[in-house]
């Protein structure tokens, strides 16, 4: 399967919420979405990432965007984490890796010398026709609200 790309139709999915709750692509079909991937709940870049889209939730809204966090843990660690840090958004549990897969962004990663599996942290914008209308795979976590209202200013 070719990487993913700007411009491209975002890949169906479908995944349950903390909530326990179906969310699909369908459901965001006329809104624009920030879809983004993160490896793991509570640790310290994915709780920067998480609180930094929170603190700009309002800003995201207001241009039209819901945010969508996806992450290969339980819908109960979900539960835990936002209530931990009181998060605005939905988070999909993907434990079975089919959305991370369909999006390229489980991938072989290195650390210290050691191959494993795991998520790269990505984000997409996705226009309200489900195209891609932006990736960013070089993510700041502690900015990452600013980093994608500067990255789509610069096209808009």
């Amino acid at each position: 399967m070719a990487p993913l790309k700007e411009g491209d139709k975002a890949p169906y999915f479908e995944g349950i919420n903390q909530d326990g709750k179906k969310i699909t692509l369908e459901n965001f079909k006329g809104k624009k979405l920030i879809l983004y991937f993160y490896p793991k709940d509570n640790t310290s870049g994915c709780t920067a990432e998480a609180c930094s889209l929170n603190d700009g939730y309002s800003s995201l809204t207001e241009k039209g965007f819901e945010v969508v966090g996806v992450s290969p843990d339980s819908a109960s660690s979900h539960l835990k984490f936002i209530a931990k840090y009181n998060l605005a958004f939905n988070l999909i549990a993907d434990t079975e890796k089919k959305i991370l897969e369909a999006y390229g962004v489980w991938a072989e990663k290195k650390l210290y010398g050691r191959t494993y599996m795991g998520v790269v942290r990505t984000t997409f914008v996705i226009d309200e026709n489900g195209i891609i209308e932006k990736m960013i795979t070089k993510v700041n976590t502690k900015d990452h609200a600013k980093q994608i209202l500067e990255q789509l200013k610069m096209e808009n």
